[in-house]
């Protein structure tokens, strides 16, 4: 049986579609904001394997919230990943392209120095720290710009400001891979099962969608796809200000992956799908 923390979320949503027989622990169950209750619950469980599907996303509320983001996305992970370790079981868990600092135009690699610029890149890295030292047979999957036709993203929030607006202007200086929520709940499933056989893959990988796009782009091809007529105007990322600063840089360089078998999604046909699945132009 097959644990993954999580049960709302983009890639927990999509999880359950792969994995039909697996136990889903939401918050009422799991609340990772109390984190040592989480050995207990794993423990009693006694998984094949862990998923960690959840985090606290909030970027922006993070930077008042540093503290609970630092249990949720640190001090929980590092719990699974050492029950993980007791159990003697493969721990896969979802990180972020914020844990850099988005410097440059070069895609970072897994082994890239990190540098967050905010609170949630600050406790998403201090997780992966916690998971290092576990002694767990893990997997850290880094990614950026998830969405999925389930909870809050930037192709849902396009969509709906299309229905009142026929002109937006989108930042056009930050440049990353967008990322199907499918993709990654898929790309869990298969490294959680290579890591059975295969422990001495155990390490920090990243998985983004392809090509890699500015977030105007990508607001483009959203409209272009769903026919909706909407004037998008390129603007700086200053013209946009936000409490947590956004990496200007999130190209990840997802090349180790394919000792998985794995390559990066194709984030168009991803934007196609969720349409569909959303109904739109149907």
């Amino acid at each position: 049986m097959i644990l993954v923390f999580g049960s709302s979320g983009q890639v927990a949503s999509e999880l359950k579609a792969l994995l039909p027989d697996a136990v889903f622990l939401g918050r009422a169950r799991a609340d990772l904001a109390e984190p040592t209750d989480l050995r207990d619950v794993i423990e009693e469980l006694r998984p094949d394997g862990i998923i960690n599907a959840a985090a606290y996303t909030a970027v922006d509320k993070a930077e008042e919230e540093e503290p609970l983001a630092e249990k949720i996305n640190a001090v929980a992970p590092g719990e699974m990943a050492r029950a993980a370790a007791r159990l003697n079981v493969p721990f896969v868990h979802i990180s972020t392209d914020y844990v850099f600092n988005g410097a440059g135009d070069v895609a970072f690699s897994p082994d890239s120095p990190t540098g967050p610029l905010g609170a949630y890149g600050r406790s998403k890295l201090k997780g992966e720290a916690e998971i290092e030292k576990s002694g767990a047979n893990y997997a850290i999957l880094r990614t950026s710009w998830v969405f999925s036709a389930h909870g809050a993203n930037f192709l849902k929030t396009m969509l709906r400001l299309s229905e009142t607006r026929d002109r937006l202007t989108v930042v056009a200086d930050q440049v990353g891979g967008p990322t199907p929520a499918a993709a990654i709940a898929e790309a869990c499933v298969t490294i959680l099962k290579s890591l059975r056989t295969r422990p001495d893959l155990s390490g920090t990988y990243h998985f983004s969608g392809a090509p890699d796009v500015s977030w105007a782009e990508f607001a483009r091809e959203i409209f272009r796809q769903a026919r909706r007529t909407m004037l998008v105007e390129d603007i700086p990322t200053s013209g946009y200000p936000t409490p947590a600063a956004r990496p200007a840089n999130s190209r990840l360089d997802c090349g180790s992956l394919r000792a998985f078998g794995l390559e990066r999604p194709d984030w168009r046909k991803g934007v196609a799908d969720v349409l569909q699945e959303l109904g739109v132009n149907s």
